[in-house]
């Protein structure tokens, strides 16, 4: 597979039911776990920081019910939460980007540090930022923009060539839990092409697309729902709908259905789709990430192996992350166990990591599934990366380096305090 990974590694300390972890991310990866484990509650850190941008920190934040409601709530009361991702440009750049947001009573925030190193390719010059508290205390830039406690920094350093790569790529990423209840409904036209988190807007999105990737589209949706055969956008005033195609037994043309006489399955299908090939091949147009909530709901078993295709054929230009409880999704003998992270959650506490190096092991030996465990009950977080202990250690994780970038990230040097 083509590596396609935006976010390498992920640190994440106090956000919701996480008090620490750090992960690496492929192309593809599944979160796996029990419902309540907080598989959500880690798709949604990365949202949080695309939401930020595109909105505002204020917005993000009151939309998950105030400061309260994000930093992680336990016996010892943490005052704060803190988000660090480690990314990797298309056009060769690394780096990372990490801030930290502290409460103030009642019910209040502020930024107390924001950090972005990027590290060019071919040891180019490094271009950096560190804010603490409002103020600009470290940075490449000649001038800089000014800061505020109550915003992040990297909106403001975005008007910069340096730093807008970094800023564009975090918010264009895509979080999806499509509502067919939404897609059905007739849509106003929208100049976007990023297909909006509930489906929202995806007639306008499937207008833009390039024909061969509806085309591709289409084929992958006629395999899920049989008798499918095109899926078109109809006007309806100044309002939008979908249209399918779908052969009927005894006649020889097919027939022609609106979005609001089709199932769940099919329009949950079509919006999944949609997110994993938006943007098609311009890379002007790349939306980095796709984040997916459970793609396996309203689907007939029988269409998993076909949606893990998709999955992958997706994963090839954009990284994609979903979470699921579908054994049948995860059956495949040649899915990559390194693609599974385990989500389990100890008093109240989630934890996050590979699968056991047992499991590993007979997944590797082609003894059983991943799907097979999952039914079984067998996929946890290897206890050497995910232990009480373990996470005690991440607590301390050095989540801001003001003196260097990428070495210790490749080479898991310094990453401790």
């Amino acid at each position: 597979m083509k590596d396609s990974t935006f976010i390498t590694r992920v640190f994440l300390k106090n956000y919701k039911s996480i008090a620490a972890c750090d992960v690496q991310l492929g192309p593809l990866t599944f979160l796996v776990g029990r419902n309540g484990s907080g598989k959500s509650n880690f798709l949604d850190a990365l949202r949080f920081v695309a939401d930020a941008l595109n909105t505002s920190l204020d917005h993000a934040i009151r939309d998950r019910g105030g400061i309260d409601g994000v930093r992680r709530r336990s016996r010892g009361h943490p005052n704060h939460f803190s988000i660090r991702l480690s990314f990797a440009l298309p056009e060769g750049a690394t780096g990372y980007y990490a801030f930290r947001i502290g409460t103030r009573s009642p019910g209040g925030y502020k930024v107390q540090t924001e950090e972005c190193k990027i590290q060019h390719e071919f040891l180019g010059p490094e271009e950096y930022f560190r804010v603490d508290n409002g103020t600009v205390t470290n940075t490449s830039m000649k001038v800089a923009p000014a800061a505020a406690t109550d915003r992040l920094y990297l909106v403001n350093a975005s008007g910069l060539p340096e730093f807008r790569p970094v800023y564009e790529a975090f918010s264009q990423m895509g979080f999806y839990n499509l509502n067919p209840d939404k897609i059905r409904e007739l849509q106003d036209p929208d100049p976007g092409d990023v297909l909006m988190r509930d489906g929202g807007n995806l007639t306008s999105v499937l207008t833009q697309l390039a024909p061969t990737v509806k085309r591709d589209i289409e084929e992958y949706l006629a395999t899920i729902v049989p008798g499918i055969r095109s899926v078109d956008v109809k006007d309806f005033g100044p309002k939008e709908t979908l249209e399918f195609r779908q052969n009927v037994t005894g006649d020889t043309h097919p027939w022609r259905f609106l979005a609001n006489n089709m199932s769940d399955g099919t329009l949950r299908a079509l919006g999944i789709l949609v997110a994993l090939f938006q943007g098609g091949y311009d890379t002007q147009k790349r939306v980095p990430l796709v984040g997916i909530e459970e793609p396996e709901i309203a689907l007939h078993p029988a269409a998993a192996g076909v949606l893990l295709d998709a999955l992958r054929d997706g994963a090839h230009k954009t990284q994609v992350i979903t979470t699921s409880h579908s054994p049948d999704l995860l059956e495949d003998k040649h899915l990559d166990v390194d693609s599974i992270l385990a989500v389990e959650a100890y008093d109240g506490n989630t934890v996050i990591a590979l699968i056991d190096e047992v499991s590993r092991s007979v997944v590797r030996d082609k003894l059983f599934t991943i799907g097979e465990l999952l039914r079984q009950d067998q996929l946890q977080p290897d206890p050497n990366q995910a232990s009480v202990a373990h996470a005690k250690k991440v607590v301390q994780l050095k989540l801001f380096d003001s003196k260097k970038i990428n070495s210790a990230e490749t080479k898991n040097e310094g990453m401790y305090e």
